[in-house]
């Protein structure tokens, strides 16, 4: 794909520069340390719109490089994410994961990024064409629009590079994990160059119940690296045709307890039927363009053309019990129990399988150009930068028609806890499917902000940006027991918003930065692609992050600290009014914390990464009216005042450590945790969880070809790793990968 360049790689090999070209490269100090493929730390990021140094961003921001993606073999964009603090996952009804950051939503309102172009998409991401990923935390909206409360996360995929360099990689593991990637780099001129990156991976299980069976290919193009005008290609496709675990039950502990407990099954236990699936992929079209006016001048330009599609089959999985209907008196699975609880639980079990679908098409175009530029002003230096971008995304949501509606109605049969893997299935290709509904939406944004260098050691920092979205939503339905006639809804939503972000850095010595600053963010009711009578005329919601923060090198550059304390505050959160079918903004939550990430050489020999979020403070400060008549209602995710938000652990985080043993051994270890935490509309919290991870790595003589082993879940640990109010979806056990990478 279409790819912010390492400045680093062209540094190292763009041409000399001669009259017809314009150099732009920065040249680093000698002292700077190696990055991205060869360290665990990074300097710059392209996440602030434009290429910066991290120690000028007013706010915190966590890169996760290539090189400990590659160490700890994350091959997908979740698990890497599981490597930076502070980030917990919803286990959504459609199956998507739900990335929460801060405790606030990202993946729903679209604060995925690719090389700093959104990507609200609907498939699972790999990261086999990845560079690295860019954590950036607090409001954002004054640089990427709508969304953004949480944060904002920018995967940044791999450039073409004036050198000649190739590497393969062939790893095996538990479940008949096979996984064959290439990354080859071409030089194809004195400021040209070629990158294609190509990826399969197959597998009985991920240990936690799903099998893998995806495919990925990227290729891209760059032409006048270094010079003048600098032009860029790239094409990109995903297709994952992946099994799924939707998600198994809490269980009570005892008969009548309110809490629950997770299940004593294996994590790789499968309980659905062998017909679910989980179908997903996309192909990126990216096309691109760089003027450099002078040395620290430039406007990039970037046209993207996406097309994506999820097909999921699947179904939650619950404990059989009996029910009455209230109002009908019907009683269901009259064969099972009215309730079940670890004291009665065992192999002989009954589980039942639901018949969920998520069946949808995505079409997004993006264009965006940003300008930066560096000048003296009124006997000051400033730091512009100044953009524009264009949106049309486009969603198309398929329902499956019942026997009674002119298709077929599919049950699936049950099974038993001592069962798993039973093989049942049934005809998933006999059903008939129909548009549910659609949703279009357009929009426009314009930003500008400065850094003004006021004294040799302080700069100011001022930023603007409007926003304008239209999303029109139609929806469509059914009689429930005939074919037709269609009957159609359509909502429109406009929205027009302001996006501000002021700050302060304090930078004593090249070493030393500190920042302070405030930023907002906005979410409108069409976030998820979805409008109704209830919310089509809800104004957007408000946020406002607070940061006070620091980053500190050691004196040779290697290594890294970045603290912060902060509080992010969402100042009106949609809510059902109890007495009108309508959602207004009566709610209101708030966190506050400490965070702090270690990256570098502590000796030239032991290298650390360490990402930790401490967030005391979390509360609902205010939530649903109640109604004028009845009981109080619970908030729009089933909390009351007062309450701790869902999804908000107090602890979380991540260490990574490696030591050069020898010249060829290198051997690492690392822990993953997050403190208890609630999913949401419950009153009780899934258990804390720690696990741990080991690497050995041999590189052979010829120092082209390394074998490096790892061991994840040491302890095969049994955790909750997704969440829901009915089920969660486990963390892998205890998975053992061999790699073997010949570079050439």
């Amino acid at each position: 794909m279409l790819l912010a360049g390492s400045m680093n790689a062209m540094a190292q090999s763009a041409p000399a520069p001669t009259e017809a070209t314009l150099p732009t490269v920065v040249v680093r100090e000698k002292a700077e340390a190696p990055e991205g493929k060869d360290a665990l730390r990074a300097s710059e990021t392209r996440i602030g719109k434009g290429q910066q140094q991290l120690r000028d961003i007013p706010q915190s921001v966590t890169v996760v490089t290539e090189k400990l993606i590659d160490d700890r073999n994350l091959d997908t964009v979740k698990e890497a994410l599981k490597n930076t603090a502070g980030i917990t996952f919803l286990a959504a009804e459609g199956g998507e994961e739900d990335i929460r950051l801060r405790g606030f939503a990202l993946q729903a309102t679209g604060d995925l990024f690719i090389d700093g172009m959104r990507d609200p998409a609907i498939y699972d991401r790999d990261t086999f064409n990845l560079d690295r990923m860019e954590v950036l935390r607090g409001s954002a909206s004054m640089l990427f629009g709508r969304g953004s409360t949480g944060g904002a996360v920018n995967q940044v995929s791999k450039a073409p590079r004036l050198i000649d360099e190739h590497q393969v990689d062939l790893t095996l593991g538990s479940h008949n994990y096979v996984r064959a990637t290439g990354d080859f780099n071409i030089q194809t001129g004195e400021s040209s160059a070629l990158r294609l990156n190509a990826m399969a991976t197959k597998a009985d299980n991920n240990g936690a119940g799903a099998s893998l069976d995806k495919r990925g290919a990227a290729i891209a193009y760059r032409n006048g690296i270094g010079e003048k005008d600098e032009f860029l290609a790239s094409l990109y496709h995903l297709d994952n045709d992946n099994g799924i675990n939707y998600g198994i039950p809490y269980i009570a502990p005892t008969a009548g307890a309110s809490n629950r407990v997770l299940l004593p099954l294996k994590p790789d236990a499968y309980y659905g039927a062998a017909s679910d699936y989980s179908h997903s992929g996309g192909t990126i079209a990216t096309l691109g363009h760089t003027h450099r006016f002078s040395h620290d001048s430039e406007l990039k330009t970037q046209v993207r053309l996406g097309k994506f599609e999820r097909d999921q089959r699947s179904g939650a999985i619950r404990l059989c019990t009996m029910n009455t209907n209230a109002t009908t008196g019907v009683v269901s699975n009259p064969q099972c129990p009215s309730a079940i609880s670890l004291d009665s639980f065992g192999p002989d079990t009954v589980l039942t399988r639901g018949n969920h679908l998520k069946i949808q098409d995505m079409e997004n175009l993006y264009a965006q150009t940003d300008y930066n530029t560096q000048f003296e002003g009124l006997g000051l230096k400033h730091e512009l930068i100044a953009g524009a971008d264009v949106s049309r995304e486009k969603r198309t949501v398929y329902a499956a028609r019942s026997a009674a509606q002119g298709g077929v109605t599919i049950t699936k049969p049950t099974t038993t806890v001592g069962t798993p893997d039973d093989g049942a299935w049934v005809d998933e290709s006999s059903r008939v499917l129909r548009v549910n509904n659609e949703y279009v939406a357009q929009g426009f944004g314009a930003y500008v902000q400065d850094t003004v260098q006021v004294t040799p050691h302080w700069k100011l920092v001022g930023g603007l940006r409007y926003d304008n979205l239209t999303g029109d939503y139609d929806s469509y339905s059914l009689p429930t027991d005939a074919a037709g006639p269609v009957t159609a809804e359509r909502y429109r939503m406009k929205v027009s918003e302001l996006s501000q972000r002021v700050g302060v850095l304090f930078q004593p010595t090249a070493l030393h930065s500190f920042h302070a600053s405030a930023g907002t963010s906005f979410n409108t009711s069409g976030d998820a692609y979805s409008l109704g009578a209830s919310n089509v005329d809800t104004p957007p919601e408000k946020s406002i992050n607070l940061e006070i923060g620091a980053k500190l090198d050691s004196a040779d550059k290697r290594f890294t600290t970045r603290l912060a304390v902060f509080r992010s505050t969402k100042l009106n959160e949609r809510n059902t009014d109890p007495d009108r079918p309508v959602v207004t903004l009566t709610g209101r939550r708030h966190v506050a914390g400490f965070e702090t990430d270690i990256t570098g050489r502590l000796t030239p020999q032991w290298e650390v990464f360490g990402s930790y979020m401490w967030i005391p403070v979390a509360k609902v400060d205010n939530a649903a009216p109640c109604p004028a008549t009845g009981a109080c209602t619970q908030g729009a995710a089933g909390e009351r005042i007062g309450d701790r938000p869902s999804l908000t652990p107090k602890h979380s985080g991540t260490v990574w450590t490696t030591y050069q043993l020898t010249p060829k051994l290198r051997l690492g270890a690392g822990l993953n945790f997050r403190s208890q935490q609630k999913p949401t509309r419950v009153d009780w919290s899934v258990p804390s969880y720690v696990t741990a991870d080991l690497m050995a790595e041999y590189k052979f003589d010829f120092d082209r070809l390394t074998l490096k082993a790892n061991l994840s879940n040491v302890t095969d640990k049994l955790y909750a790793d997704q969440l829901y109010p009915g089920h969660y979806i486990p963390g892998a056990g205890r998975t053992l990968q061999v790699t073997a990478s010949l570079k050439f």
